[in-house]
């Protein structure tokens, strides 16, 4: 007897090996799929202008660091004591107006290089729902606590998200004709939006990109919020504040996600990587037995044996 349903899943045409580099924009979803990259040692690097909700504020970032742009001291306000900027997540703001433009900057300048050398672009979308600045008339990726009246609420349609998808992959692909792309909807529900009114997001940003990825060889979709709505569809899987994925729910989709995205030989390596950072973490009763020395000098030996096929990897 079968008492769940599960998402089929195949491998992709093309995996991704530990020589590949691997950028991640997007949701606080995408977080947790970086977070796992980073872990197991693969060249990833997520959300230089941290969390990113909706397609929109992507494409922003993308397109001010590959147009080569740069932010001012006028596009950058005070409010609680830190100096933010619409255009990015809270994580990046800092009490020094200065220092804050300077950030903005050499971020937007990392960016472009992280792109530029990018094999696999991965893009995680968390709501179709949008913030617009009254005064200027422009979406922002981030209100900063700035009070609502400021702003209007907009849902974004699904052509303008597939758009803004495009506008994303062509602008990539000018720089690096030879990135990958992998998409996927963060199963994060937006309750703040309402239960109604987040699955209206949801609905929009899954149809825009299938309608996105139609025809196109080199972008993928992968379903964690499918996996997560019908293969965990159980509260146990979520943290107390039944939103978010627990660690059983995101170690689950990972697995899954590893299935299709990450090759073979790739994987036998994760199994190293993982034995390293576990035995990195542990804690001995008796540091200075010869027990545990004996342990150290094996560690060392297996990181060392690691580092020289894979320099980039630092434990």
């Amino acid at each position: 007897m079968n008492l769940r349903t599960h998402i089929p899943l195949r491998p992709a045409r093309k995996q991704i090996s530990y020589s590949e580099k691997i950028v991640l924009f997007g949701s606080c979803f995408s977080e947790n799929i970086g977070d796992k990259l980073t872990y197991f040692q693969f060249q990833a690097i997520q959300n230089p202008f941290g969390i990113l909700f909706h397609p929109k504020a992507i494409e922003n970032l993308v397109q001010q660091s590959i147009e080569k742009r740069t932010y001012t001291e006028k596009e950058v306000f005070f409010l609680n004591e830190r100096w933010h900027c619409f255009a990015a997540h809270s994580s990046l703001s800092n009490p020094e107006k200065e220092v804050h433009v300077k950030r903005l900057n050499t971020t937007l300048e990392q960016t472009r290089k992280t792109i530029k050398s990018a094999d696999v672009v991965v893009i995680t979308l968390g709501t179709a729902w949008v913030y617009r600045n009254i005064e200027t008339k422009a979406i922002v990726a981030n209100c900063h606590k700035v009070p609502q009246k400021m702003f209007t609420k907009e849902l974004l349609s699904v052509e303008e998200i597939r758009q803004s998808l495009q506008n994303i992959y062509t602008l990539c692909k000018g720089l690096n004709s030879s990135t990958r792309f992998i998409l996927t909807v963060s199963p994060i529900r937006h309750i703040k939006d309402g239960f109604i009114e987040n699955q209206q997001s949801k609905s929009h940003l899954i149809n825009a990109v299938h309608q996105f990825i139609k025809n196109k060889r080199d972008a993928s979709y992968f379903p964690s919020f499918e996996i997560m709505m019908d293969e965990l569809r159980d509260y146990r899987f979520y943290k107390e504040d039944m939103i978010h994925p627990n660690t059983t729910a995101i170690n689950y989709i990972w697995e899954k996600f590893s299935e299709v995205w990450i090759d073979t030989d790739a994987q036998k390596t994760m199994e190293t990587v993982a034995a390293i950072q576990k035995g990195l973490a542990h804690k001995p009763f008796n540091p200075a037995s010869e027990k545990h020395q004996l342990f150290l000098k094996k560690l060392a030996q297996k990181k060392e044996t690691l580092q020289q096929a894979f320099p980039h990897m630092l434990f």
